[in-house]
This record gives structure tokens, sequence and C-alpha cells, in this order.
């Protein structure tokens, strides 16, 4: 193993995190969606010493997600699922540097196309939630178990991210 992974084994488990510096975006010549990577994040808090997760509800079909967004310029990707997690669900704290890891999914664009997308997720705990944020009468939050959570979501990856997430687990 080198310097730049980490392992942690818990309950038989192994956990690898990514401990790479982050470097902001710069997509100067690209639009934005020429670039099929997104950053999300998985806000989460701990109540009576158990982990919730917030979720969001998608624009287009109403379904549960994560908040997630395109590469932002100037922004590290942490930063942008920082962001995202404001803009789409009030909520804000301190963001993990560190990639969860990664789903995919297949993003319906105005003219009917399908994109494939790969979204990294980074942990936020959440620290401050907010009465009014940008997209509130667009989109529903609710904070729920894991398990709970899992259950919402549609990606197989992203549940199985959910379901073993471990806050013990991240740096400080």
């Amino acid at each position: 193993m080198n310097e730049w992974h980490k392992q942690a084994a818990v309950e038989d488990v192994k956990v690898t995190a990514l401990t790479a510096t982050q470097r902001p975006i710069r997509l100067a010549g690209s639009g934005k969606r020429d670039v099929r990577t997104q950053f999300g994040a998985l806000p989460w808090r701990l109540r009576d010493g158990k982990v919730q997760i917030m979720l969001v509800t998608s624009r287009g079909t109403g379904r549960w997600i994560i908040p997630k967004g395109w590469p932002m310029d100037g922004e590290t990707p942490a930063q942008a699922a920082a962001t995202e997690a404001l803009e789409e669900g009030g909520v804000e704290g301190k963001i993990s540097l560190h990639v969860l890891g990664f789903y995919g999914y297949r993003k319906t664009l105005e003219k009917g196309d399908a994109l494939p997308i790969i979204v990294a997720v980074f942990p936020l705990k959440v620290k401050r939630i907010l009465k009014d944020w940008p997209e509130k009468k667009e989109r529903k939050r609710r904070w729920v178990s894991q398990k709970k959570a899992a259950a919402l979501l549609t990606e197989p990856e992203l549940r199985h991210i959910v379901q073993n997430f471990n806050p013990r687990l991240l740096r400080p």
C-alpha cells in the first residue's frame, strides 16, 4: 500500500479512502456539461447516536436523490458538492475531501438524449439547516435513517455507499 491510500478494517469490512490533494477545476474552453462527471454530497447528522441521511427530490421525476451537480469553475470537487447541498437541500456543514465512492446514472437531457454520468460522493457533516434556500420551491428534503435512505434510492451503487457509510472512519 502506498501513501495515497488508507485502509481501515471494521467488522471485517475494508474501506479504502483516497487521500490525494484536490485542486480547483478549470473549465476554460469547455462547457460544464462537456464533463460527464458530477459531484454529490451525502449530508448526514447524528440523532440519538444514529446516523441520519438527508435526501432531496429530483426536479424532473420527484424521486429521492442526494444533492449533486456539475463541476464548478474554480471550485474543488468537494466544494462543488457542498455548494449543491446548500442550493438543493438548504444545508451547510463540514465537507470531507475524501470520496466515499462513485455511482452511475443516466441523465435525460432536454432533447431526450440520455447522458451517462458518474457521480463522486463526498460526506457532508451538517452543521446548519436553513429555512430558506435557492431550490426550496423546486424540491423536498427529508431526513431518514441509513436503511430508509437506501430503500428510497434507485441507484444500486449509491444504495451501497449509503448502507456502508460509517462516519467513524472519516478523518477529522
